[in-house]
This record gives structure tokens, C-alpha cells and sequence, in this order.
């Protein structure tokens, strides 16, 4: 049985992923004092549709723009990944929370993760939203776009470096084949979602994908797509996964100026049931009115990234010096309320691979003094380039604050994220960028994260101009050999030497690693969890029963 989607698109400015990115960022606390400077759509287009009782649509409120590419294999967008994972599967899909992984649209995880053939069934009589069969030629189709080195993709930078190759063995039976033996890679395999090859190798099909169109196999179908306002999703009846329905409809808001954002789901008015991207100021209030709120602390930071070709930001004493120059404890008080730790590693104190860095960047403007100093650098001014992300834009003053103290004269420039990066792509001048990231939208080993930010060919490393360096030439080869490591120790230790490299030259580096909140209302929502990253899942949530409304 057919079941249509309606959708309509935006005129994309740029189909580069990092222009929608949750990864660039998650509004918090709104600043009174650069509200105008907010980007993203107002309007709240409910068409998701009315109902009672258990058959009410759940209406989610996302705190960012929902302008973003839809197609699996590139978006970085924190509203099109968690849509996505509500109507795409992976062979293997993870938990959103523990990331321990579980089988999707195959019917086992492989026993022997060490080896370098792992062998999966497709789970039978799955079907894809529009009623035709998921079969291996599918998840072959996906592979090779992944893995083709003329297309780029966001997922090829995930899988190229270990995976050689996805075979067909029959109608519903497929085999990856590894290049080395790679157990991490299984929790990887959430990143490919299986796309049905019939709609998506017709001319011009990806186009449609980055602009929005989504059919997949998954738990629900997307049933109309308005950027600037709302996505409205439906239970897709024919779906025999592990995780099945519990919303008949639901209707998810972009809305990514935080007052707005708050009022949507607070008071006797409030049109939502669920929200992220809570600001720290709201919390309190919002538990008063009888929702709960609560946080996931992760890889959520704040960095700083150096144009390296831009004296005198190409001497590492100088990106040093900037760093110890911040007043971290400062900022974590003020702008974030208590909600997130000063960086003392790359990553987040709570990752699995986690060791205090060699290198961190206490407050010390005697230090940052005396490497200037060394640095032969006097009369400094900076300009920071920044995403206006409100909590991005409320740490700001503090790092003017201490930039200041230290003689170095500093202006904002707090912009729009599209315009940020548009200068990044276009390779204007710049000398400072500080932005918010997050990787544990992709997962949690620390590989992964490492390679998002670090590499030959990364984006990130093009727009900090660093990459021919020759201590980053060594690093992306000392990074090449911990993904090869066969021992689980060892490869956590060389992750962890490589990553006192990075925070020795402070190229791109965090300042502070921050939670990020999300409020439902209890008496509504039961089986929800607030996760680490952007977005929402709520492929665990149902209706509390009997529902009150």
C-alpha cells in the first residue's frame, strides 16, 4: 500500500553540510541584548493535525532550523538527524543515549565484530514507506554512495578508512567487507540508513533529499516537509521493527529564537509536549509549572578556530596565549548557570576515552602575558567571528573580558551561522571563529569525533588553514595508525597521545564543554531521555495512559 508525503523546499543557499549544522550549535540562554541578531523561522505551521486521547499528535519543538540537507549520507543538521532517525534504519541502529547498538533493519549484530566480514539478514517482510520491499540491492546502493570517492559525503569520511566494501549475497543477505578488523565500526552502521535505490537513483533524487524528501523504512513516514516552520510525521502501519510507534501523528516546530521556543511548551497556553535547546534561565521555571527538565552532558562545546595563514595566529604561542587567556570558570557561572566544565581535553570528561590533556588551559593571564611576549607580539587586536547561537553569544563578553585584560583589543561579530561559513567556504580572510560543536550527534568513539574535527582533507582543517603544517602532517598519520590498532588499549592510549598534539597547537579547540536541556511535560510523556546532542528521539516514548490532556 502506497502512502503519499507532501513536501515543499527552500532555496538552499549552499548544500555543504556544516551551514545547518546542530553540530555547529545549540541555542540556550537568549541574550536580551542581541535577541535581533537570532536566525531561524517564528512561524509554528501546525499541520500535523488534531486528535484526542491516545490518537493526539505529539507536538516536539526543535530549537533549530529545519533548512537543513535531509539527504542521511551528508546532513550534519540537528533537525534533519533526528528525523531521520525516526524514518530511516541502519543495518544496525544504537541507542540514543548508551549508543549500544541493536539490530534494525538486519536481524542480528554479528557475533565476531573482530573479524573482517560481518554477514547480515534483512529483517523479513520489511518495507519501505512508499510499500515496495527492503532488499539487499538497497543497502548495496547506499554503500557504494558512501564509499564512492567522487561523491562527497559526510558518511564517507566514517566508513572509507575501514570499510572496503558492501557485496550482495542474495535477495534479503548482505556482506560488508573491512579492509582491517574494526569492532567500533558496528556502532557506526547507524549512519547508514538504508535508502530505497528505486526513488533515490532517479535523476536529480539527491537533490530532493538535501531539500528535504525522506522515505525510509523506519517507524514513521514523513507526511509533509515546510522548512522554515514545521515536519509532520505519521505511524507507518506496515513497519515490523524493534521499535514501533507510539504517536499515530506528530508535528515537529523549528523554532530557534529561544523566548519563543519556551513559551511554546510553558503555561496554560503551551501547544508542545517536548522541547530542546532549554535555556539554563528557563529551568527553574519550567520545573514550577510542572514540566521536567533535564540535561545530557557532552561533547556540546564552544571553540575557538585560528585562520593559521593569518599572523600572527600561524605561532602557536599566540593560540596559547588566547586560550590561558580566558576566564573559563567566569564563563561557566555566568553564561551557562552552572551547566558545563572549562575544557581540560579535547574531549568531554565524561567520554569513554577521556584522559586530562597534557596541555589545559586554566585561567592564567600571566602565562598568556609572557607567551605573547615570547611571541614578539604587542598591540594585538582581534576580531571573533561568531555564530549568534544565544549561548555562543552569551559566553562572548567574557572572552572580550579577558582578551582585554591581557591588551589584546577585541571586537564580536556575532553573524548568522549561514553567513559564518559561507565566508569560511568562499575563503575570505578571518582571524578568530568561535562556534559550538557537537559529534555525539555521530556517536561516541573518540576516532570518529577525532576525524570529524582532524584530518588531510577535512573541512574543518581547510577553513583553519592548518593542514600542510608539518606537526599536522604527523599527527593525521599518527591518527591513521590508532584506527588500525587491532588491541583496544593501545588504540585508546594512542587516541589520547595524539589528542595532547591537538591541544598543544589549539587550532580549532574547545573552551568549555556545556549540557543541553530538554523539558517534556511528565503527566503527557512517558519513556523520554534527555541526550547529549542536538535533537530529539523519541523511538521509546509513548502516551502516558490514560492520557491526560
Amino acid at each position: 500500500m502506497r502512502e503519499d508525503v507532501t513536501w515543499s523546499v527552500p532555496a538552499l543557499h549552499r548544500r555543504a553540510f556544516l551551514k545547518y549544522s546542530g553540530a555547529l550549535g545549540a541555542a540556550a540562554a537568549i541574550s536580551s541584548s542581541l535577541t535581533a541578531c537570532s536566525s531561524g523561522p517564528q512561524s509554528t505551521n501546525d499541520t500535523g493535525g488534531g486528535g484526542t486521547g491516545k490518537n493526539r499528535t505529539l507536538t516536539a519543538v526543535i530549537g533549530y532550523g529545519n533548512d537543513g540537507s535531509w539527504d542521511p549520507t551528508q546532513t550534519a543538521s540537528a533537525f534533519a538527524m533526528a528525523g531521520n532517525n525516526h524514518v530511516y534504519e541502519g543495518l544496525i541502529d544504537t541507542d540514543p543515549i548508551t549508543r549500544a547498538p541493536y539490530p534494525a533493519l538486519a536481524t542480528a549484530v554479528p557475533k565476531d565484530t573482530n573479524g573482517t566480514s560481518w554477514k547480515f539478514t534483512l529483517r523479513a517482510g520489511a518495507t519501505f514507506h512508499d510499500g515496495q520491499p527492503v532488499t539487499a540491492d538497497d543497502v548495496v546502493f547506499v554503500y557504494d554512495r558512501i564509499l564512492d570517492a567522487k561523491t562527497a559525503t559526510l558518511a564517507q569520511g566514517f566508513f572509507a578508512g575501514w570499510l572496503k566494501e558492501a557485496r550482495k549475497i542474495d535477495a534479503r543477505n548482505v556482506e560488508l567487507v573491512l579492509k582491517f578488523p574494526f569492532p567500533e565500526g558496528i556502532s557506526r552502521l547507524t549512519l547508514a540508513k538504508i535508502m530505497p535505490k528505486h526513488v533515490f537513483s532517479k535523476p536529480g533524487a539527491w537533490d530532493d533529499a538535501i531539500k528535504g524528501k525522506a522515505v525510509g523504512s523506519g517507524p514513521y513516514r514523513q507526511t509533509a516537509h515546510h522548512p522554515k516552520s514545521n515536519t509532520t510525521f505519521a505511524a507507518f502501519t506496515a513497519y515490523n521493527g524493534p521499535r514501533p510507534p507510539a504517536f499515530k501523528t506528530m508535528n515537529w516546530l523549528t523554532i530557534v529564537d529561544a523566548a519563543p521556543r519556551v513559551a511554546r511548551i510553558s503555561g496554560s497556553s503551551a501547544g508542545a509536549q517536548i522541547a530542546d535547546n532549554i535555556p539554563y534561565a528557563n529551568i527553574q521555571r519550567l520545573r514550577s509549572g510542572g514540566l521536567s527538565v533535564a540535561g545530557g552532558a557532552g561533547m556540546n562545546n564552544l571553540f575557538l578556530m585560528f585562520n593559521t595563514q593569518h599572523k600572527p595566529f600561524d605561532d602557536v604561542r599566540v593560540r596559547q596565549a588566547l586560550h590561558y587567556a580566558i576566564d573559563t570558570g567566569k564563563m561557566v557561572q555566568v553564561a551557562l548557570r552552572g551547566h558545563g566544565k572549562p575544557s581540560s581535553s579535547f574531549l568531554n570528561e565524561g567520554n569513554p576515552a577521556y584522559r586530562r590533556a597534557k596541555t589545559v588551559y586554566d585561567y592564567d593571564p600571566d602565562k598568556a602575558k609572557a607567551l605573547l611576549k615570547a611571541a614578539g607580539v604587542s598591540g594585538l587586536k582581534v576580531n571573533i567571528i561568531s555564530v549568534n547561537v544565544s549561548w555562543i553569544v552569551d559566553c562572548l563578553p567574557t572572552i572580550k573580558a579577558s582578551w582585554d585584560a591581557i591588551g589584546v583589543r577585541t571586537t564580536l561579530s556575532p553573524q548568522e551561522t549561514t553567513a559564518v561559513f559561507t565566508k569560511m567556504d568562499q575563503k575570505q580572510d578571518y582571524q578568530v571563529v568561535a562556534a559550538a560543536s557537537n559529534p555525539n550527534q555521530f556517536g561516541l568513539d573518540a576516532d570518529l569525533i577525532m576525524h570529524y574535527n582532524y584530518g588531510p582533507q577535512n573541512l574543518w582543517m581547510g577553513y583553519a588553514r592548518w593542514a600542510g603544517n608539518s606537526v599536522a602532517k604527523q599527527l593525521f598519520k599518527d591518527m591513521d595508525r590508532a584506527t588500525r590498532e587491532p588491541d583496544a588499549a593501545k588504540k585508546k592510549t594512542m587516541i589520547q597521545d595524539y589528542i595532547d598534539i591537538v591541544a598543544e597547537q589549539a587550532v580549532l579547540y574547545p573552551v568549555v564543554h556545556n549540557e543541553l536541556m530538554t523539558a517534556w511535560d511528565p503527566r503527557k510523556l512517558t519513556g523520554i531521555r534527555a541526550q547529549p546532542y542536538p535533537g530529539i528521539n523519541v523511538l521509546q516514548a509513548k502516551w502516558v495512559q490514560p492520557y491526560r490532556s
